[in-house]
């Protein structure tokens, strides 16, 4: 995924896209070697259906469970542990942590396309065929960020949590939303790893417990990692797809840096890890924490894809992945018999 996150300049210097434009086919329209991209008419085959499949397929919707199943982890240690759970804060924080993901995506598809990351053959090919235009996507990547935003400022009225303690988790989750490949841009310094394990998983499941029970606690922090660890294995096989491409563009990932066969080996780490952990928890704990293994076969159907080096569809499989292990996950702490799950 290239994972993924926020929104920058609206106004794009006419030298950087010209630039972009000399790679493309010369087919491509110009309107005059000074007209930058931003100005461009949008082709006259681009129908409405056609741009609102593109915004779509912009937002990578197939990684929204990289956020999603850290909500509803959250939840459900909250719901553990007052038993009780409000579905209008469930609602409010979902919709928030989804928006800053989908507005770093954005943040993702516009900061690839105008270093020249992005190219022909990507997943994400909406700027580089000029279906949408880089103001687009600023718009929508503006539009999301408010709209969390606002989800966010609900919750301040909704639940008890102290107004300091949320703005530090929420906004620290949105600016490493950005700062991803805005900015300071932490996925092209081989940093984007650790922003997406941190972020997608002990930040986003302390956040969606702390709105639901009122104060912050560092349990959810410890339930967190073997979902991070699950989330982070999508980036990683993301980046491995894209090794090639990324060192042609001048960026750094830690797939580059570690080689193809340690990128092997760390992919199966972060996706076997996750069943070591839930073995634990099961034979000292709770049979139920045993529900996530039900997903061993498709780890080692991606063990597979990605031992032969097949990686087209990988990044999505794993995704598929990570809901399961989440949502099994999640099923598992909510029939846990009272008392058995693991406290500080």
């Amino acid at each position: 995924m290239k994972s993924d996150e926020g929104a920058g300049n609206v106004s794009i210097s006419t030298e950087v896209f010209n630039g972009v434009a000399e790679q493309e086919p010369p087919a491509s329209p110009t309107n005059g070697s000074s007209q930058p991209l931003t100005d461009r008419a949008l082709p006259k085959s681009v129908g409405w259906k056609q741009k609102c499949a593109s915004y779509v397929l912009a937002l990578r919707p197939w990684s929204f469970s990289a956020s999603l199943t850290p909500v509803a982890l959250g939840s459900a240690l909250a719901y553990r542990s007052e038993g009780t759970l409000d579905f209008v804060v469930f609602l409010m924080c979902a919709v928030a942590v989804l928006a800053v993901h989908g507005a770093g995506n954005l943040v993702n598809t516009y900061y690839d396309f105008s270093k020249g990351i992005d190219h022909k053959k990507s997943d994400d090919r909406t700027l580089v065929d000029q279906i949408l235009e880089p103001q687009d996507v600023v718009r929508f990547g503006v539009l999301l960020y408010t709209l969390g935003c606002v989800c966010a400022g609900s919750l301040y009225f909704l639940s008890k949590l102290r107004l300091e303690h949320m703005a530090l988790i929420y906004f620290g989750g949105l600016s490493s939303s950005f700062l991803y490949t805005g900015g300071i841009g932490f996925k092209y310094v081989a940093l984007g790893d650790l922003v997406i394990l941190i972020t997608f998983g002990p930040l986003a499941v302390m956040f969606a417990h702390a709105v639901q029970v009122g104060y912050l606690s560092v349990t959810p922090l410890l339930y967190a990692i073997p979902l991070a660890l699950s989330t982070e294995a999508i980036l990683h096989s993301n980046n491995t797809r894209d090794m090639d491409s990324d060192r042609q563009a001048g960026i750094v990932t830690l797939a580059i840096l570690i080689g193809p066969m340690l990128s092997y080996m760390l992919f199966n780490l972060l996706v076997f890890l996750p069943y070591v952990i839930f073995c634990i928890l099961a034979t000292r704990y709770t049979i139920s924490m045993a529900l996530p293994l039900l997903t061993i076969p498709l780890a080692f159907s991606l063990e597979r894809q990605s031992r032969s080096q097949n990686f087209s569809r990988l990044p999505q499989r794993t995704a598929k992945l990570n809901m399961f292990v989440g949502l099994f996950y999640v099923f598992g702490i909510i029939l846990a018999p009272p008392g058995t799950l693991p406290k500080l």
